[in-house]
């Protein structure tokens, strides 16, 4: 399916963007492209990412409101460098800002900053949450007074230096057949500051209910996890990686299992496929970015939106990446 999709930030280069609704707006909370001046690799060391920025609009097609920074790296007091994918959460009247960024000895943790209001500023807690690790934070607000955290990403996301919340002596990517590495999971605490529970893996399963495998590149997780409801199913969605594809799968609970079902969007312009879902007055869309703007370097990427669709079964209709 070819749909025109929307830039949505032209002057400045955003990317990973989570979008939520709340107080009848759209609020978009991307990470931040900077160029560090190393060159490119595959542990994202091309990426400085040192801030935050929230954006709001009120009508798909209308003007995007600027907030203007919210968090910076050097007013967290554990921080190291790399802010990435962040994602929010509200709850009894505050905002909860997650977001990945390397401590001062180069391993990703998860932080939480927090705001009484959707746009900002956000006040970082002293301390990263206990026993997170790796990247990309995406928070499901189940309805029922529970809030999960998915997170995890791989190569640069150092997901695969871990087992059973564990750090490895040397890092360990499943090949061939071998069962993929998985994302994770977590219930939050009732003061959404830290994990309620260890961190469980996520399950993605093939039609046969066998798990994919680490040879799968063009179906196994990789990075950008997302989660919403469509007709009380759970829609867990996330992106191959080094295939280029966002992919889907669907479970009846938080915990998954998930069955995959197909690609919501093939290849954009540029290495990185980041995204979130979200109803809107009626209408579904898919949030994401691509590097044209910036000429196909990887590291200055573009915010853009286009409309989702279903198919009458549940599926998801394929969008052609532009």
């Amino acid at each position: 399916m070819k749909k025109e999709a929307r830039y949505l930030v032209p002057n400045d280069f955003m990317a990973d963007p989570s979008v939520h609704v709340y107080n009848g707006k759209l609020y978009i909370y991307p990470s931040h492209d900077w160029e560090s001046g190393i060159e490119e690799n595959d542990n994202g060391d091309h990426f400085n990412m040192k801030d935050y920025h929230v954006f709001s609009m009120e009508d798909i097609n209308g003007e995007v409101t600027d907030h203007g920074v919210v968090l910076e790296v050097e007013n967290i007091p554990w921080a190291g460098r790399q802010l990435w994918d962040c994602d929010i959460a509200f709850k009894d009247g505050k905002y909860y800002m997650y977001f990945p960024l390397k401590d001062q000895n180069d391993i990703f943790r998860m932080g939480v900053a927090i705001s009484d209001k959707p746009e900002g500023p956000f006040i970082p807690e002293a301390n990263p949450m206990w026993g997170s690790y790796s990247i990309d934070p995406a928070i499901l607000d189940n309805g029922d007074g529970n809030y999960y955290m998915y997170f995890g990403g791989l190569w640069g996301g150092q997901l695969q230096r871990y087992r059973n919340n564990k750090a490895l002596e040397c890092a360990v990517l499943p090949e061939g057949n071998e069962p993929a590495l998985c994302p994770r999971i977590a219930r939050l605490s009732d003061n959404m500051l830290q994990f309620a529970e260890e961190p469980r893996e996520v399950l993605i399963i093939d039609e046969d209910g066998k798990p994919l495998t680490g040879g799968d590149t063009e179906r196994r997780f990789f990075e950008a996890s997302w989660v919403h409801k469509y007709n009380g199913k759970y829609y867990f969605s996330y992106s191959t990686g080094d295939t280029h594809l966002l992919c889907y799968a669907i479970g009846d609970n938080p915990y998954g299992p998930f069955t995959y079902q197909g690609v919501i969007l093939t290849p954009v312009v540029g290495w990185t496929t980041h995204h979130s879902i979200v109803e809107y007055k009626g209408k579904w869309y898919l949030f994401h970015h691509d590097s044209v703007p910036s000429g196909g370097r990887t590291w200055l990427r573009s915010l853009k939106v286009v409309e989702l669709e279903y198919n009458e079964d549940g599926t998801i209709k394929t969008i052609e990446g532009q």
